[in-house]
């Protein structure tokens, strides 16, 4: 038998990195044991104090809690609405809700079993959860991205927009999506560990190289949302000047026009949303992969990952409860329920109002738009 291999010296990261690598096989096992080692290889992951855990199961549980009942919700009011399940954008507003309800569940009870409870499971297990967790998040930007597209669309080819783009064609690229990202969130799962490669910083199993590839693919997904929402943006300001220099005049167009001024304003704060929750982690995601890191920037690094958990709970308001027709929905159904309660016979025919002038001039053939508020298109 060879000589046992030598504690390494030098920084701290580097050490956990390598560590980490010899300790593959030993993570197979549910008690991190094997052969007689008492070594777990996960304990240099779960670097939170008790205070630390507190904060944590308390974020998770509020922030998880809200985020999953608001999706449902959301969920709730498009698949119970025959007119809205038909129209592709609240598809899309759905799958977003879907993969937004799933990322609270899933992130928030496996961040705080992992962080708080410390529990280590085999390694294919472990590697089904984090890809779980990688899938949910993965779909909710895509989800992002296809609303994006639908919205330019929608502004950009406002006479062919129903037929450019039918509820057939957005269940197929939903569709596409969710398999993409399941095969992209998944291949750890398949057999891309770290071992014998460099294991990430921040994840366990996971190899820098997978790390890398993920972030190119999440950053091509932001990339799209921002060069989408970017024209939408240079279409609602060049609008801007033509209310300016038509301001006391009644010209063809200024509704639409105005309706593209709200768009850049709720725009704004999507984007605002979205660089506030996603920068961090992201941020120290490519920082760890140059880098060795300390169990303090480890600590930073798990509460922007929280950020996350926060934007799928922000994005219900900014993308579906805005909507008038959601929330027309929602009374719509409120109202049914009280007269089910009160016992005065079956639901009423839903009919809500429409959720903007537009949508409303869009009955009698003239062009559909965008929701003044919730922003979208009219089938």
């Amino acid at each position: 038998m060879g000589a046992p291999p030598r504690r390494l010296l030098g920084k701290p990261g580097r050490t956990q990195r390598t560590r980490s690598m010899e300790g593959c096989s030993v993570a197979t096992p549910a008690n991190g044991s094997k052969d007689g080692l008492d070594f777990n290889p996960m304990k240099e992951y779960m670097v939170l104090s008790a205070q630390q855990q507190i904060a944590v199961v308390v974020l998770c549980t509020l922030l998880g809690l809200l985020s999953a009942l608001e999706n449902l919700a959301v969920l709730y009011l498009i698949l119970s609405s025959r007119r809205l399940r038909r129209r592709p954008s609240y598809l899309f507003i759905s799958s977003l809700a879907a993969a937004d309800f799933l990322a609270s569940v899933v992130f928030a009870c496996n961040f705080v079993n992992f962080h708080v409870f410390q529990g280590v499971d085999s390694k294919a297990v472990f590697l089904l959860k984090i890809g779980s967790v990688t899938l949910t998040f993965t779909a909710s930007v895509g989800s992002l991205l296809l609303t994006a597209i639908d919205r330019y669309l929608c502004l950009r080819y406002p006479p062919t927009y129903k037929a450019l783009l039918t509820c057939r064609k957005a269940l197929v690229t939903l569709g596409i999506m969710w398999v993409l990202s399941a095969f992209v969130s998944y291949l750890p799962l398949m057999g891309w560990t770290c071992c014998p490669s460099p294991c990430s910083e921040l994840f366990p199993l996971i190899p820098n190289n997978y790390l890398l590839g993920w972030l190119l693919f999440i950053t091509l997904l932001f990339a799209g949302i921002l060069v989408t929402y970017g024209h939408v943006l240079w279409k609602a300001h060049q609008h801007v000047a033509s209310l300016a220099e038509h301001r006391d005049e009644q010209v063809p167009g200024m509704t639409r026009m105005r309706l593209d001024v709200m768009l850049a304003k709720t725009l704004g704060v999507v984007l605002a949303v979205l660089f506030v929750c996603w920068f961090p982690a992201l941020v120290l995601m490519v920082y760890s992969l140059a880098t060795p890191l300390s169990d303090q920037v480890k600590k930073v690094f798990a509460f922007c990952s929280l950020l996350c958990l926060v934007h799928s709970m922000a994005n219900p308001i900014i993308y579906a409860l805005r909507s008038g027709e959601l929330r027309a929905s929602a009374r719509h159904r409120l109202a049914c329920w009280k007269k089910h309660l009160r016992g005065l016979g079956p639901e009423g025919k839903e009919e809500g109002p429409r959720s903007s002038v537009t949508e409303t001039e869009a009955d009698g053939k003239v062009t559909p738009w965008a929701d003044s508020r919730g922003l979208y298109c009219s089938d």
